[in-house]
């Protein structure tokens, strides 16, 4: 009898090698990962993936041979790709009697369909709204849901290494970072706990999963001056930490992603959930961890951390995003 076939979306980013990996390692799937670039589709099978397949969320033309056959979507898009996903959504809503379990990855606070939640009214800046690319994860979710399928959101806090990453020539030439985030802690999480969730999640399927939404953290809220002192011990040299000022950071990054990171600074992210161990029955990776042990796909944090990054100081990244509407 042949095995059901998962595809993961993303396949090539930080998350999706891990969870090719670690899908490869069991029996309970046929793995179909995606590639965008035609460069990386050996890397796939390197990783052990059974199938390869040329995938992109802004080119319809690409989508049938992908889903042909599938009963199982690992879903992980950028935020500029919003529009490209929502319109992904209809399609798998099409495919809905084949396609038994979609597993989203989304961001800790989309959470419309499970609290209480104004667009209008920020968690804890009164005159505000809840960042536009937060609105923005609770669409991606909400596309599926309303499309019929059964959904699982692995809802994360903001990724180890993301906020470095527009740094990394000042880290390795002249040993500093900066940003608006201080001395505000956060629990900030490791892609490969995510991608160990979402490989539960799919191994365990939607009669335990389905319709459940999980917040997914690091095991404990960091400053930026111990986020500093950890990569310095990796890398062996010391790693300097400098405050930058917000409105310095918007004018580097957008207003979009300024305003999320407004929650970054006021405590928005600073809890610790439960949700990994009590999916996997571990804690989740410590940042000086992540950055010194090899993941499932053979990489260690470190050496992550010095590859693509979507966000480049002095472009808008958000920018046509902000224009998408509303699922």
């Amino acid at each position: 009898m042949s095995k059901p076939i998962v595809l993961i979306t993303s396949a090539t980013g930080r998350i999706g090698r891990e969870l090719v990996s670690r899908l490869a390692k069991g029996d309970r799937f046929t793995v179909r990962a995606c590639y965008f670039s035609d460069a990386k589709a050996q890397m796939l099978r390197d990783l052990g993936a059974d199938e390869v397949v040329k995938f992109d969320l802004s080119d319809d033309r690409t989508w049938g041979a992908a889903l042909d056959g599938v009963s199982a979507v690992y879903s992980a898009s950028l935020d500029p790709m919003l529009e490209g996903h929502l319109a992904f959504c209809k399609e798998l809503g099409r495919r809905k009697e084949a396609i038994k379990h979609v597993v989203r990855v989304s961001c800790m606070g989309a959470d419309t369909n499970t609290a209480s939640y104004q667009a209008d009214t920020h968690a804890s800046r009164p005159g505000a709204g809840i960042p536009l690319m937060l609105q923005h994860y609770w669409w991606g979710e909400k596309a599926l849901i309303d499309e019929g399928l059964t959904v699982t959101a692995l809802r994360n806090n903001f990724f180890m290494n993301h906020l470095l990453k527009t740094d990394c020539d000042l880290i390795r030439d002249e040993g500093w970072f900066s940003n608006p985030l201080g001395l505000i802690r956060n629990s900030f999480v490791a892609t490969r706990d995510i991608a160990t969730a979402a490989e539960v999640v799919l191994r365990e399927g939607p009669d335990r999963h389905g319709n459940k939404f999980y917040d997914i953290t690091g095991p404990e809220p960091q400053s930026m001056a111990e986020i500093a002192a950890d990569l310095g011990r990796a890398m062996g040299k010391e790693i300097g930490y400098r405050a930058q000022s917000m409105e310095d950071f918007e004018r580097d990054f957008g207003s979009t992603r300024a305003e999320f990171f407004e929650y970054l600074t006021n405590g928005f992210y600073t809890r610790c959930s439960p949700d990994f161990y009590n999916l996997t029955g571990e804690k989740p990776t410590s940042y000086f961890d992540y950055l010194t042990t090899k993941g499932a796909s053979g990489e260690t944090g470190l050496e992550e951390l010095w590859q693509g990054n979507l966000w480049k100081k002095g472009e808008d990244a958000m920018k046509d995003a902000v224009e998408t509407g509303s699922a």
